[in-house]
């Protein structure tokens, strides 16, 4: 079948691409054959784990499906078998196992290449497997090629011990992995002497490592970059030539150079060989993503209205990976039909990395925002700008300077127009294994924001610490435990001096679920919201995944907002539901339902919330 190059449109609804121009080669078999497979294990099998290991392994049987082209495909694919279902009897300790795989009837190791398997019906094909005993470590010795001895109870191979081969091999990846470490970068196995005594059931080990010479990185080469600058990708990859080998350092180039989001593969690795001076020479090989991109979202809370957003973004503005993105929104749509009391946003973001170096970014952006919560109304113009910087992969701390224009309304009914000037300090811990949908790990956010709003003359600092944590509950990861914790205070001033904007709220689908966006808190003698000094939040999740793409998720929120930095005499606001959720590349879309359980006068009967990405 032939292909024809075309163009590709691409367009975003909700994180989805709704039009694409992609092509597919379709792989034809030629000369289909059908097959019906059984597979017979002989002995114990109690708890049928040797069975689905066995199974999991097998070509003819997770194929079976699917024809195979002709009779040659049956052998090849059957050959295939054996030399897998060895390996994974071998992965069970099992060295006196047999396996004989019948085509028709006839052994496969009787069978010339030639043979005809062609009959009226699928061939039916029997794998007949003969486990034999378990073995165990017998003598086990480790040794350099200058006779120093390792320890081979830390490497996991210990007298005893049920003699795995997937034990065997990650002993020897540990072990050349820490010479790695040590600067070694040609590091390996140069011995491996394995005998399976039958009689005692034993397997005796004796492994011999060659470190190889100490090197220091060398220079870094590009392969593979178009539009973007091959120096800047070479400083982005921060593998400073001269220091000593770690491959440590090429993984973090990795992630970092992914992180640039210009790229759809990256991959750093050392040279097989040294150079001249005696260095391992780095080489970078990219293949650039397209680099301009247009999308569109929605959101909805029955409390709160729908929401819809658009961008455009440039991911490789000047040639080294700097980022232009323009966006714009609207929200509270069908909860009001004024366009005065519309909720809109429009913003231009820049951002520049490497200024200090390659684990530094640049940030800033103008932002053009009304809004018209219960709390308050505002229209405001925003420009920010500050620096991060990646202390480790897991720590980033970041620093700014924010100065907003605001005319505001607050629920005291009182009209102002404030100009703050604020310098945001954050320090950021993650360790999660993924930002989207996280599973293991943490998070934790510290915030100190000293500000000044330079028409009324107020002073004060907006401390926030937020913290999550992730922990999966079974190997499959069908059952995620999730949690968080926010707490914040703000110093130096009292309540009405604080810009509205500016004060801590709770309530909605980000924070406390079944009641409305900000409606948490203190109120004002019309019963509006008027925010507060003090917040508390926490919420807790199961997050149970029912197959590959729909899970549920039980969850419940809790919150209070106090009008100064007690929380006294403050009354805790306590939401509980279920939410649905749908795994898709971007993230799961999130559907969640919640009622109040502590109903207030003004507070929904409940509350629907609809989104991407998990809550928290």
């Amino acid at each position: 079948m032939a292909a024809h190059p075309g163009s590709a449109y691409a367009f975003e609804f909700f994180g989805l691409k709704l039009f694409e121009g992609d092509s597919a080669e379709i792989v034809e078999v030629v000369d289909p054959l059908s097959y019906s497979v059984t597979l017979e294990v002989a002995g114990a099998d109690p708890d049928g784990v040797l069975r689905a290991e066995l199974e999991a392994a097998s070509q003819l049987v997770s194929g079976a499906d699917r024809p195979v082209s002709g009779s040659i495909g049956l052998i090849q694919r059957a050959n295939g078998d054996f030399e897998q279902l060895i390996a994974a009897l071998y992965e069970n300790a099992r060295y006196a196992g047999e396996v004989r795989i019948l085509l028709d009837g006839k052994r496969l190791a009787d069978l010339p290449p030639d043979s005809n398997l062609r009959g009226d019906g699928p061939v039916p094909v029997r794998i007949l497997v003969e486990p034999g005993k378990q073995f165990r470590f017998g003598d086990v010795s480790i040794r350099d090629v200058d006779g120093r001895a390792y320890a081979a109870d830390e490497q996991g191979l210990a007298v005893g011990q049920l003699a795995k081969s997937t034990v065997i091999l990650d002993a020897e990846k540990a072990l050349v992995m820490e010479l790695e470490k040590s600067g070694h970068p040609f590091a390996e196995v140069s011995g491996r002497d394995i005998v399976a005594d039958h009689a005692r059931g034993v397997l005796d080990v004796s492994l011999t490592l060659e470190a190889g010479p100490i090197a220091s990185f060398g220079q870094t080469a590009v392969d593979g970059s178009e539009s973007v600058n091959s120096d800047f990708i070479a400083r982005m990859a921060g593998v400073k030539q001269g220091e000593k080998y770690d491959p440590a350092a090429l993984a973090a180039a990795e992630k970092r150079l992914r992180a640039l989001e210009v790229f759809s593969s990256v991959t750093v690795r050392g040279s097989e060989s040294l150079s001249a001076d005696g260095s391992v020479p780095v080489q970078v090989t990219v293949s650039e993503r397209k680099h301009r991109y247009l999308g569109a979202g929605a959101t909805y809370s029955s409390t709160d209205g729908g929401g819809l957003e658009a961008y455009w973004g440039h991911r490789n503005l000047f040639g080294r990976a700097e980022k232009l993105r323009i966006e714009g929104s609207v929200s509270s749509l069908g909860t009001t039909a004024e366009a005065k009391d519309m909720t809109w946003r429009g913003a231009v973001l820049f951002e520049k990395p490497g200024v200090l170096g390659p684990a530094s970014k640049f940030t800033s952006k103008l932002e053009v925002e009304q809004e018209n919560p219960d709390a308050y109304r505002r229209f405001s113009v925003e420009a920010a700008a500050g620096v991060s910087y990646e202390l480790t992969p897991e720590q980033t701390i970041s620093v700014g300077v924010n100065v907003e224009y605001a005319k505001l309304t607050d629920s005291f009914n009182v009209n102002l127009e404030t100009i703050t000037v604020a310098v945001p300090l954050e320090y950021v811990r993650d360790t999660r294994d993924s930002k989207l949908n996280p599973t293991t790990g943490t998070r934790l956010a510290l915030l100190v924001e000293p500000a000044y709003e330079i028409n009324g003359g107020a002073t004060f600092v907006k401390l926030r610490a937020e913290a999550s944590a992730y922990r999966a509950l079974d190997a499959e990861k069908k059952f995620v435990l999730a949690g968080r914790v926010a707490a914040g205070s703000i110093y130096g001033a009292n309540l009405t001096s604080v810009p509205a904007n500016r004060r801590f709220y709770a309530g909605g689908g980000g924070s406390v679920r079944g009641y409305g966006y900000q409606d948490i808190g203190p109120v004002s003698a019309a019963g509006l919201p008027t925010g507060g000094l003090s917040l508390l939040e926490t919420s807790a999740e199961m997050r149970i995944g029912i197959t590959e793409t729909i899970g549920i998720v039980p969850f419940i929120d809790a919150g209070l907002v106090s009008p100064n930095q007690s929380f006294s005499g403050s009354e805790f606001k306590v939401g509980a539901g279920v939410g649905l959720r749908y795994a898709t590349p971007f993230g799961p879309l999130r559907i969640d339902v919640a009622v109040p359980l502590n109903k207030g006068p003004l507070d929904p009967d409940y509350g629907i919330y609809a989104g991407i990405g998990q809550a928290f």
